[in-house]
This record gives C-alpha cells, sequence and structure tokens, in this order.
C-alpha cells in the first residue's frame, strides 16, 4: 500500500513544482495538499509568525492527518518553526522544507550564505541552519542577504523585475560565502539565469532536497 503524503503551502504556485518533484522522485506516493496563502499574507502583514498563524498551521497539520497523511512537510520556510511544536501533537511525523538544504549546507562550508525576499523568510532559515550546525558539532557563520523589493515585484506580476534583484542579490554575496542557500523555493529558477563564471558556489534550493529526504525516509519504512 503507498504510503499518504500531505503537502502544506502558503503559496498556491508551489503545488504544480512539487507534484512534479514527486512524480518523478515518489511516483508510488499518494499526494495531497493544502494551500492557505493568507498565512504567508498574515506573517507578512505582523512581519512575523504570530501565535493565531501558528495555530493555524498546526490546525491543518491535524487535519492531513485526519485526512489519512502517513506523513506531511510544511514547504514554507515562514513557518517553518511550526513544525517542532505540531509534532508533539500529531501521530505521524512532519517535517519541514528546509531542513534537508540546511543539513547539506552545513556539511559542505563553514561559510554559508541564506538568501531571501522576505525578512520573515530570511531569518527562520538563518536560525535553522545555526541550530543544525551546533546540532552536528559544527560552528558556521550565516550571512543574510535580503534581495529588497523581489517580492513586491513578483506579487506585483513583474517576474522580470523580481529575478533581477535576485540576481544582484546573489552577486553581492557570493564572493562572501562557500555555498549559498535560497530561503525561498521560487528564487531557484534565478539561478540558471547567472553565466556559468558567475556561479563561483553552489546554490542550494529547498524542493528538490526535500523530496529526494521523503523519498529515502518512505523507502526505509
Amino acid at each position: 500500500m503507498s504510503k499518504r503524503l500531505a503537502l502544506i503551502h502558503t503559496v498556491t504556485s508551489l503545488v504544480g513544482p512539487f507534484n512534479s518533484l514527486c512524480a518523478e522522485l515518489i511516483p508510488d506516493a499518494d499526494i495531497f495538499h493544502i494551500a492557505d496563502e493568507s498565512l504567508i499574507q498574515n506573517v507578512i502583514r505582523e512581519g512575523k509568525m504570530s501565535t493565531m498563524t501558528a495555530r493555524r498551521v498546526v490546525r491543518y497539520m491535524i487535519s492531513a492527518e485526519e485526512a489519512g497523511a502517513d506523513l506531511m512537510m510544511v514547504t514554507c520556510s515562514s513557518i517553518g518553526d511550526t513544525v517542532a511544536v505540531g509534532q508533539p501533537l500529531l501521530h505521524v511525523p512532519v517535517y519541514r522544507v528546509d531542513q534537508p538544504m540546511a543539513d547539506q549546507a552545513v556539511g559542505m562550508a563553514k561559510r554559508v550564505g541564506v538568501a531571501a525576499t522576505l525578512p520573515t523568510t530570511l531569518d527562520p532559515t538563518a536560525r535553522l541552519i545555526q541550530a543544525r550546525a551546533s546540532a552536528s558539532g559544527k560552528r558556521v557563520e550565516v550571512i543574510s542577504q535580503l534581495c529588497e523589493g523581489a517580492f513586491d515585484a513578483v506579487i506585483a506580476g513583474d517576474a522580470a523585475t523580481h529575478d533581477a534583484l535576485v540576481r544582484e542579490g546573489l552577486r553581492e554575496i557570493m564572493n562572501e560565502v562557500d555555498v549559498i542557500v535560497l530561503a525561498q523555493a521560487s528564487m531557484a529558477r534565478v539561478v540558471e539565469t547567472l553565466p556559468e563564471h558567475e556561479r563561483r558556489v553552489p546554490v542550494l534550493s529547498s524542493p528538490r532536497l526535500a523530496v529526494e529526504f521523503l523519498a529515502s525516509i518512505m523507502a526505509s519504512t
């Protein structure tokens, strides 16, 4: 019997990319999605994840379990901290999308760059990298790069401006670090537009690494 996987999103545009990755890497899994864009809208408006928003995310986790999920993943770094809150209330495992990426970055380098288009995503990702480094007994320096204006541009439908601002942010941080992690999955496509000679360090994005991680978990259970 196939495992049932729930993916909890804060932007509906991630449903398609995650469906494609799951079809490629875990084709036998039974996938369903829960998407609520008001979660990230509230986080942005309040400048943090409030107790009320965290409670709503945990309710979605509980709902996913009640819908038959054998495991689940939160695909938004801005609400990733709710995983630790929700797990004790569940009988199935819940994972955060950025942990496999953080673990790989910590294993690769001592100077880790974090690029994001929102401070509410930048800060949780930086904290996660430090936490994963401490858990592995390693010290890392995290250097953050906020690509200001990029998120507003993409929300306004101006993908070209978003991509240009992200490219500029990546160029600014590239010489300061040994590896870069992208705090938002939507930034990944921009890396492919950088000329080869500008990609001086590895750039990691969470979706593929996360689904590869889920595939390994499913294969071992």
